[in-house]
């Protein structure tokens, strides 16, 4: 084996290591390794102070005077501009709310609104379902002949022709990690007179997003994932400024009305990118949320980037390394830059592999049919976890502990 594959190589990579120290503000339980930051980020050690203050000072004390007091009514705008920095938006272009199947049937929404004459919304066709299934539902809602065309990552451009309406793409695939060109296809969509949605999903916090250098026209994201907001935290939205005026999206509620506390009997939308809220938003995990985001921010999309490249590069070199013939098949582009911020590998036996590697104290994911997911978060992994989680799933294979009974058996979340 190189040296360059050693322990004590990844060792000296952590000792040197720019984010190194953000490792120890997250909650993650001694001996664990968490590689499925890419689908559920682990607990900043911040979000449960925070959301304990927000329980016994702020609700317990404050009561409904914290709206005021302590910024809740705010908190989505406050949370979206800081968003806005990590995706390459403006301030007052990115608000947090709902969750992103609720955000994408607005934007989609809306886009196919400021498209009236077309009927076509192109999308990739092995997407994550729920964004096939949110638009599908969309199209029926509509009931004016709009449709689909499901084209694959090669195809794409092809598919945007002048009878597109809209164009909704993820930009970082959620099995492959396969990263698509937006500012390419994004400049195909507007040639033919579409617009642009963009999810963001795995792309938010684990590399560098350029919005409006890219001129995309609106975009989704979460902020469970690599933003380590929390289960089920909310989503974001993102809408180009030029866009405000004309913007009419379906879900309008009283937090999107000019004058929410007028109680006017009548709608009539609010400036700016406000027009996307609906309803009253979920403050105790909008606080939660803060932490994560907090983080994101001090480590840069950069910086970030740089150093999940360096932990991917490790984690398929080793794995080339200690397994070239255990069946693993790489999943994900081999340039490291073409990919997002997990890798992954197909093998036949994917799901008891992964289980038995759970087992054994490091946590991937399980995509089916065939699909093992490895997140590789900059913001609390280190090399040596690297390492010491391909030596563990060697060692899961070699000895053949995924064939026991208890890793057969699929349970409900995989």
């Amino acid at each position: 084996m190189s040296t360059d594959l050693t322990r004590a190589h990844a060792v000296a990579l952590d000792a040197a290591d720019p984010l190194g120290a953000l490792v120890d503000e997250f909650d993650i339980a001694p001996g664990t390794i968490y590689l499925a930051g890419n689908s559920l980020g682990p607990l900043p050690r911040a979000a449960a102070t925070a959301v304990a203050d927000a329980v016994r000072e702020q609700w317990g004390r404050g009561l409904v005077t914290s709206w005021n007091k302590a910024g809740w009514f705010d908190l989505p705008y406050r949370m979206g501009d800081a968003i806005a920095a990590l995706v390459g938006a403006d301030a007052g272009e990115v608000v947090m709310t709902d969750s992103t199947g609720i955000n994408l049937f607005k934007m989609v929404a809306a886009a196919t609104a400021l498209n009236p004459d077309r009927r076509v919304i192109v999308m990739e066709g092995s997407n994550f379902p729920t964004n096939n299934y949110v638009v599908q539902g969309l199209t029926r809602w509509l009931g004016q002949g709009h449709e689909i065309r499901f084209a694959e990552s090669h195809e794409l451009i092809d598919a945007i022709g002048d009878d597109v309406a809209v164009v909704a793409l993820t930009h970082t695939h959620y099995k492959s990690a396969h990263i698509l060109d937006m500012a390419a296809l994004t400049a195909r969509a507007h040639a033919v007179g579409a617009l642009t949605v963009w999810d963001l999903c795995h792309s938010a916090g684990a590399m560098p997003v350029a919005l409006n250098a890219c001129d995309a026209d609106f975009a989704i994201g979460c902020t469970y994932k690599y933003l380590n907001g929390g289960p089920g935290s909310p989503g974001f939205a993102f809408a180009a400024a030029r866009h405000h005026a004309a913007l009419d999206q379906p879900l309008t509620g009283w937090w999107s009305h000019r004058a929410p506390f007028a109680f006017d009997r009548d709608f009539a939308p609010t400036e700016g990118i406000g027009r996307l809220l609906t309803g009253t938003q979920p403050i105790l995990s909008m606080v939660a949320a803060q932490a994560g985001l907090e983080l994101a921010t001090r480590a840069g999309s950069d910086a970030a980037r740089a150093k999940s490249m360096a932990l991917g590069a490790l984690f398929v070199d080793l794995m080339a390394a200690r397994l070239p013939d255990a069946g693993f098949r790489l999943a994900s582009p081999r340039d490291i830059a073409a990919r997002g911020g997990h890798v992954a590998y197909d093998h036949a036996d994917g799901y008891p592999l992964m289980k038995a590697l759970i087992s054994r104290g490091v946590i991937g994911d399980f995509r089916a049919p065939s699909t093992l997911r490895f997140g590789l978060s900059p913001l609390y992994l280190r090399y040596a976890d690297i390492w010491d989680a391909v030596d563990r799933l060697a060692d899961v294979v070699e000895s053949g502990l995924w064939r026991a009974p208890e890793f057969q058996t699929a349970e409900k979340v995989t």
